[in-house]
């Protein structure tokens, strides 16, 4: 391991400034070997009557999302512990044996600590974006991330052993690697996310013909898309693990369930090695992050101005600001306030989101499970995702673009608030169900020794789990593919990173309303879920539905961008950061 580090932190960049002229990518084997430019391109007609179908996915788009599959098997892997489950539950401080956990921190603590785990894991990505974008680059960022994970996999294992849980070790080792693991994560999942679309190298939408003699366009915008449902499926494939770990923590036990998520994350370090001659990695672009906030405090100075911070505009009027930056930069920036707006409404989403691995898992403790134990359910959510991206891939997304409904990123993120809307409404229902049967009634396993649910069979839950997969397709997926077309070229990582966060701030708004999660309030706490959802999805239609109608305006605008540096990479010229006013 430590072999593997050396060798790739031999290749970490220097730092630069905003006025150095660096090529954004590295002259060296991640860069194409070449780089074609298609001149059939489509006319206005053809691209207003054409279909419009996604161009090949190259190789290093699925290398990286294979590598992205095994850290989400580490990550949801580690789910086992400790699940959430009612307090009601705990016989005299031990684990009931159906509902599995070594510490017996009960529902409102787990559920809190659950809350911690996906702020903590959501805000590290800022931190490696900034690292990516400045200094390392993606590729080296990840590499030492990477470790950092693995170690902290290596501490779970270790606390997790049977001497060491009954030393008292467990819980302190779990907090330890709850932070480690965490900053691991979130050097990964900034940068993972946009490496995957950065493997393709859009040249503008141009004409393709088929086998079949068929004329069609083949948009870069669909590809992206395209992309990001390959990634997500990943994600969830490797989020089953859950379910292999849910046993073996149950037969064997906890340091076993952990054991397996630390060997399956090596096979994806071994594959970003051997892979590397495949990938197109970018090289940080210096000080390109405190440029963006420089430019961005010169339009708060200048009552949201932004064209204040552009080069031509400081020579013109005299040059109060030293602006090092390219004129297109600015322009870039403006764009990527799009996607920073659009963001700001997903926290409220993300809460809903976090339900399935606190709540739903200590409702179905609550339930007749018939020995299976009480958070394998939630992966109906990630088999939902896996079954139905194709789904929507290969049958819905190409019928509706056939008919002549584009589906735009804003339309598909709406649904995914009203879907995640409707996930809270039937958990709600759920839960009046359970409060009306016996033998507990309105405090389950709070009689009968706590040894007896309620008499509703588990699988009632399951629809639950399905609309929170189908709202993720359409919101979380979009999310994705909109931080990278609309991040700045050389900021695709913290971008990305904003947009990561929205969830860890969903995290902190799932622990303000943590306390409410106890019998008899959880109707009121899915039923409220579920309202402030769906308004937050009208608000945001009636606020964003404009932005569809300028997609392929910015998108256009950022691949112009990209075009330049795929050049710039074959030999042209590239203008280079350093005009200065």
């Amino acid at each position: 391991m430590l072999c593997i580090f050396l060798h790739n932190l031999e290749t970490i960049l220097p730092v630069h400034s905003c006025n150095t002229v660096v090529g954004p990518l590295a002259k060296s084997e991640h860069a194409p070997k070449s780089i074609e430019f298609d001149n059939d391109q489509p006319t206005e007609e053809e691209l207003n009557s054409l279909r419009r179908v996604p161009d090949n996915i190259p190789t290093g788009g699925y290398l990286v999302a294979f590598i992205e599959l095994t850290e989400r098997f580490a990550y949801y892997g580690l789910s086992a512990y400790p699940p959430p489950q009612p307090d009601s539950a705990r016989n005299n401080g031990k684990d009931d044996p159906l509902l599995p956990g070594a510490l017996g921190l009960g529902q409102s603590t787990a559920t809190a600590l659950q809350y911690f785990w996906q702020f903590w894991c959501y805000i590290t990505p800022v931190f490696g974006a900034i690292v990516a974008d400045q200094y390392i680059g993606k590729y080296n960022t990840i590499m030492v991330f990477a470790g950092i994970y693995a170690f902290g996999l290596l501490v779970l294992v270790t606390t997790a052993i049977p001497q060491a849980v009954e030393g008292g070790r467990a819980f302190g080792g779990l907090i330890a690697s709850i932070l480690i693991i965490g900053l691991g994560t979130g050097g990964i999942k900034a940068n993972v996310a946009p490496l995957i679309a950065e493997q393709y190298r859009s040249r503008g939408p141009f004409i393709r013909t088929l086998n079949s003699g068929a004329r069609v366009i083949v948009d870069p915008d669909v590809t992206i898309q395209r992309l990001y449902m390959v990634y997500y499926w990943c994600i969830n494939l490797g989020s089953l693990s859950g379910i292999a770990t849910v046993y073996l923590e149950l037969k064997v036990g906890f340091w076993a369930a952990y054991l397996l998520p630390f060997c399956v994350f090596f096979v994806g370090i071994f594959t970003l090695v051997v892979g590397r001659k495949y990938y197109v990695t970018a090289m940080p672009q210096g000080s390109v992050i405190l440029c963006a906030f420089k430019v961005w405090w010169i339009a708060l100075r200048n009552k949201g101005n932004m064209e204040v911070a552009k080069p031509s505009h400081q020579v013109a009027n005299g040059g109060k600001y030293k602006t090092l930056w390219p004129e297109e930069f600015v322009d870039e920036l403006r764009r990527s306030l799009v996607a920073c707006r659009v963001f700001v409404f997903y926290p409220i989403y993300w809460v809903c989101y976090g339900q399935m691995v606190s709540n739903f898992v200590s409702q179905a403790g609550t339930m007749e499970t018939h020995g299976i134990p009480n958070d394998v359910i939630l992966n109906v959510g990630a088999l939902t995702i896996i079954i139905f991206i194709p789904i929507m891939e290969r049958l819905v997304y190409p019928a509706l673009r056939t008919i002549g409904i584009q589906f735009k990123p804003i339309t598909r993120i709406t649904w995914g608030f009203f879907f995640a809307s409707g996930a809270m409404a039937y958990a709600s229902g759920c839960q009046k169900m359970i409060y009306n049967a016996g033998p507990c009634y309105d405090n389950p396993r709070g009689c009968l020794n706590g040894a007896v649910p309620n008499h509703v069979h588990v699988a009632v839950q399951a629809p639950s789990y399905a609309l929170i997969g189908i709202s993720e397709i359409f919101a979380s997926i979009t999310g994705l593919e909109y931080a990278y077309t609309k991040a700045p070229t050389n900021m695709k990582s913290f971008i990305m990173s904003l947009f990561l966060l929205t969830n860890a701030v969903g995290s902190a708004l799932g622990v303000a309303v943590s306390p409410t999660s106890v019998h008899p309030k959880l109707v009121w706490t899915f039923s409220g879920l579920s309202i402030a959802t769906a308004v937050t999805g009208i608000a945001f239609w009636v606020l964003f539905r404009r932005y569809n109608d300028t997609e392929e305006e910015m998108n256009a605008a950022g691949r112009e961008k990209q075009q330049e540096v795929l050049r710039s990479v074959a030999g042209e010229k590239e203008e280079g950061w350093g005009g200065a006013a």
